[in-house]
């Protein structure tokens, strides 16, 4: 393995990392101090630390630190086939890391560590998560370049559709968009009656962005791999 490859691993370990940590603490932190950051400071921290992240690590790993958008990335052609599962387990790892973490740091704390759970039925969270993740992975697939998100105003776009999807849905369905932002909480704490929903409608919702993102593009568009 080469120092290139390495380095891009070890950035989808810490991207997700960061994401887990920063915003399902966010979450825990507001639960113990009785909602002191509120829903939309809970939300912004997501969108803030998926920005950042995409300014930090773009130029290393692409900053997908989400299964669903290495997955669409490489059904779009943008992105190297044999990358696909060690991104993803390095995905897993930096999320189910960043949980054992929190876990380590709030002994006290009896909740789910920031898991996504349905507030109503499954099927309108999993319809939700199929649409809110078309939405990002829509806004991904038009800023990055091959399959890496980075540019001037990537991080912000990115970062600022997390927030706003995150603000209005997170009440109803959790609003993760991210299979590995829902694994490591949902493992750690044990909650895993309705994790299914957060891995297939992500991962589902991120494929059907791809087409239609593919046909507004010229044929010349399409930047092929981006190793």
């Amino acid at each position: 393995m080469g120092r290139a490859a390495v380095k891009r691993f070890l950035g989808e370990v810490v991207g997700t990392y960061c994401l887990v940590f920063a915003g399902t603490g966010a979450i825990i932190v507001n639960d113990i101090t009785d909602g002191t950051i509120t829903h939309l400071g809970v939300a912004l921290t997501f969108g803030l630390i998926v920005m950042a992240m995409v300014y930090a690590l773009g130029d290393v790993s692409g900053a997908h630190i989400n299964p669903a958008v290495t997955l669409a990335f490489a059904t779009g052609k943008r992105f190297s086939p044999g990358l696909i599962l060690p991104y993803l387990a390095c995905q897993f790892v930096g999320a189910l890391l960043a949980s054992a973490t929190l876990r380590l740091l709030f002994l006290d704390y009896t909740g789910t560590l920031g898991a996504t759970l349905p507030s109503g039925s499954w099927w309108q969270s999993f319809l939700l998560e199929v649409i809110l993740t078309f939405l990002l992975m829509f806004v991904v697939l038009r800023v990055s370049t091959g399959s890496k998100e980075k540019g001037i105003m990537a991080g912000a776009a990115v970062g600022a559709v997390v927030a706003l999807e995150a603000t209005f849905a997170g009440p109803i369905c959790g609003a993760s968009m991210n299979p590995a932002r829902s694994l490591g909480p949902a493992v750690v704490s044990g909650h895993l009656d309705h994790l299914w929903i957060y891995l297939v409608a992500p991962v589902l919702g991120a494929l059907l962005a791809v087409p239609v993102s593919d046909a507004m593009n010229d044929d010349e568009d399409n930047p092929g791999f981006n190793e």
